[in-house]
Order: C-alpha cells, then sequence, then structure tokens
C-alpha cells in the first residue's frame, strides 16, 4: 500500500502517470539486527573491551579489601568503620544499576560505560591522595556510584550487540573479566603495600583503571542494534522493570543471582575465621592465598559460555549449581586440602551459574534488556550484602557446619529456580 506525501490515495498503476506526487511505503519495514558474529574481528574487539571492563571494574572496587587493617591504624578508626572503605561502594553500586540502566537508554551503552570506568580511575587516584578518612569515603562512596554504569549495561550491550549464537562465550569471557579483576585488585594493593604504603597501592590501581579504559573505548564497536530514546521518561523506565516480572523467568533467573551471589560470599566471609583457628592456624599470608581459587573462576565462566553456546544453557545452569553444592558439602571435612578443593568447587560452581545466568537474562528479556539486566544486578548484589551478613549468625550459632547448612538451602532453592527456568523457557 502506498499512500501520497499531499495524502491522496493513489494505487500502484497510478503513480506513473502523476510524478508531481511522491510515494511512501507505509507497511512498515522490518528491522535488520546486524550481530557481531563468533569469529570476526569485531566480535573479538567487543570480547576484550567487555572483558577490560569487567577487569577494571571489580580490580577498582575490590582493591581496598586487602587495606582495611592499614587503614584501621592509619586514620584511626575501628575494623568495622574501616570496612565502609568498600560497603559504601557496594552499597552506591547496587543503587546506582537501576540509574544506569535508565541514563543509558539516553546517553547510549559504549558512552555510559566508558565514561564509568573513566570516573572511577579518577576517584581511585583521588582516595590515594585523600587527605582524611572522610575525604577517602566519599571518593569511595563516589566511585561505586560510577561503575553503577558498567554491569548491567555491559550484560545489555552483549545481548543486543552480539549473535545469540555466541552470546555464552563472550558473556564467560566478561565474567571471567570480573573475576580476575576481583582477584588482581587485591593481589596488587596488597603486595604493593607490604612494601610502600597504602596510597602508592591505590594510586596504581587507578592508572590500571585509566589504562583499562582508555583500551575499552578504542576496542568496543559502536552499538548497531540500538537507538537512544530522547528525553527522560519515568513512566517509561517504570514500565520497563514491571513488565519483567509478567515474564515467568525473569523471576527466577533474579532469584538466582541472590542466591549464588550469597551462598558465594557466604563461604568466602567465614571460612577465613575458620582457617585461622586451630586446627588450622593459617597465618593471614596464607589465607590470602585463597582468593587464587579466583582463577578457575576465570576458566570456569569462560568454558561455561562456550559449553552454553554447544550443549545448552539450561543444562550447564544447574549443572553449575550442583558443583557449587558439592563443594560447600565437601568443606565440612577436616583435611585442609579437602578444605580447599571445597572452596575451589564452589569457586567454580558460582562462576558457572553466574555467567549463564546472566547470558539468559538478555536471551530470555522480551525488550529493555537493560531494565532486566538492572533487575538481576540489584539481587546479585543484594545477595552478596544480605546474606553474606545473615551467615556470621549461624558462625556464631553452630561454627561451620551451620554456615554450610545456610549455604546449602540456598543452593536448593537456587537448583529448584534453574530448573523452572529450563522448564518455562521450553513452554
Amino acid at each position: 500500500m502506498f499512500r501520497a506525501v499531499q495524502k491522496q490515495e493513489l494505487t500502484v498503476s497510478e503513480a506513473p502517470s502523476r510524478p508531481d506526487l511522491k510515494l511512501v511505503e507505509t507497511e512498515p519495514k522490518l528491522e535488520v539486527r546486524q550481530f557481531l558474529t563468533r569469529g570476526t574481528p569485531a566480535y573479538k574487539r567487543a570480547t576484550i573491551a567487555l572483558f577490560l571492563s569487567g577487569f577494571a571494574t571489580f580490580s577498582l572496587l575490590y582493591c581496598v579489601q586487602p587495606l582495611m587493617p592499614i587503614f584501621s591504624d592509619d586514620f584511626g578508626v575501628t575494623p568495622a568503620a574501616s570496612s565502609l572503605s568498600l560497603s559504601l561502594s557496594t552499597g552506591f553500586l547496587a543503587f546506582a544499576i537501576f540509574c544506569a540502566a535508565a541514563v543509558s537508554e539516553s546517553l547510549g551503552r559504549r558512552s555510559l560505560m566508558f565514561f564509568s570506568l573513566l570516573g572511577a580511575a579518577l576517584c581511585t587516584l583521588a582516595c590515594a591522595v585523600a587527605p582524611s578518612w572522610q575525604m577517602l569515603l566519599i571518593f569511595r562512596a563516589l566511585e561505586g556510584f560510577l561503575l553503577g554504569g558498567v554491569p548491567a549495561v555491559a550484560m545489555t550491550y552483549l545481548a543486543e550487540e552480539i549473535d545469540p549464537r555466541g552470546l555464552g562465550g563472550a558473556m564467560g569471557l566478561y565474567i571471567a573479566g570480573n573475576a580476575f579483576g576481583g582477584m588482581a585488585g587485591r593481589v596488587v594493593t596488597g603486595t604493593i603495600a607490604e612494601f610502600f604504603t597504602w596510597r602508592p597501592a591505590l594510586a596504581a590501581i587507578g592508572v590500571l583503571g585509566l589504562i583499562a579504559a582508555t583500551g575499552f573505548l578504542f576496542l568496543l564497536p559502536p552499538s548497531r542494534n540500538f537507538t537512544p530514546r530522547k528525553g527522560f521518561d519515568a513512566a517509561f523506565h517504570l514500565r520497563a522493570w514491571a513488565g519483567h516480572f509478567r515474564n515467568p523467568a525473569l523471576p527466577l533467573l533474579v532469584a538466582i543471582g541472590f542466591l549464588v551471589m550469597g551462598s558465594f560470599v557466604t563461604v568466602y566471609n567465614y571460612a577465613g575465621f575458620r582457617l585461622v583457628a586451630d586446627p588450622y592456624d593459617l597465618s593471614q599470608t596464607e589465607l590470602g592465598l585463597i582468593f587464587t581459587a579466583y582463577l578457575f573462576g576465570i576458566v570456569a565462566s569462560w568454558l561455561a559460555g562456550l559449553l552454553g553456546d554447544r550443549i545448552g544453557h539450561f543444562v550447564v545452569l544447574p549443572a553449575g549449581v550442583v558443583v557449587a553444592a558439592l563443594g560447600a558439602a565437601i568443606t565440612l571435612a577436616t583435611p585442609l586440602p579437602l578444605v580447599i578443593l571445597g572452596i575451589v568447587l564452589v569457586t567454580i560452581g558460582f562462576f558457572v551459574t553466574h555467567s549463564v545466568a546472566s547470558a539468559l537474562v538478555g536471551r530470555l528479556a522480551r525488550g529493555a534488556k537493560g531494565h532486566a539486566s538492572s533487575l538481576y544486578l540489584l539481587a546479585y548484589y543484594l545477595g552478596s550484602s544480605i546474606a553474606g551478613s545473615v551467615g556470621g549468625y549461624f558462625w556464631l550459632a553452630d561454627g561451620w557446619s551451620a554456615v554450610v547448612a545456610f549455604i546449602l538451602a540456598m543452593l536448593a532453592a537456587c537448583l529448584v529456580a534453574a530448573l523452572g527456568v529450563a522448564r518455562l523457557a521450553r513452554r
């Protein structure tokens, strides 16, 4: 059907006799999506860029964790107060994820992620020269808020731009960057601070963040399947978030994010209390080596993505939960090698589950993928803060066995949710 610009209806046969009129096609054209396919240079650049973004985000976020005892001594604050250097950042990060999802609809995915990484790296450099404890906390809170512009938007970019057949591998590499950054941030600052002070340690991480942000900007291809929205429509964003709860699979994926992250953090939070006591009596240096288990997580997240693309995400997802539960159960053994093996298996299971669940959020969301990612990540970080703290009550009640019982209960619920996602998606 064609319509004249002068609003005179014409048939196709009449068109040649009226050269003064232009024809306008009124049938809507089908949207052609141009995906980045696995094996192409653009796909490789995108995956490397997103790896850098994950590395920068988590190295900047967690770099203060080994410095907390030093903060306590240098600034004369209690250990609990020193933990604010991390908890403020993660708290503002969780809040900012919602804002980032909305802002990225107007500003664009690539731009928001770059400016978030750049701003967070500059905040870390500012922390290195902060004259007071209060100023350091202000910079850390701002840094967490800025970093909220990366995780949800990165997941959304991958879901929008990567060919679904290669999405699992790309998401797995991004999660691997998260794991590597989380480990490197702790190791680099702890090592440098041991020989110098905490200020050069933070400065080094800030410089690494700037380098990663620059590499990200030059490597990441511009969005081809996203059109920015003009202005800010609060009603649109509220409808988008609410709409995802009408998709029965997405609330289950959100629950998986909460439960698997809560289980993972609880293991690392309280294993240390057990291992520094009898019969292990590990030193702080030996205890810190536990974070090298993240290396297994890096490999696991990458392999999980590839396996998900090949044998199916709905097979790999529950398998990851089972591996984590097996690892938690093994930590009940007394021999130290078995305890460490259990922690490694928990780490592998966590990264497998998180990698696949992240990819499925992008695949199963029906539009407004940025909002879907923000819901998942909000639950993910809430699981870290809420379950990680609740685990302490189980530790006080009956030690490590009670902590493991709490973890296994969460993972059992997580397995039920994973099987539910598979059942709903196959309808």
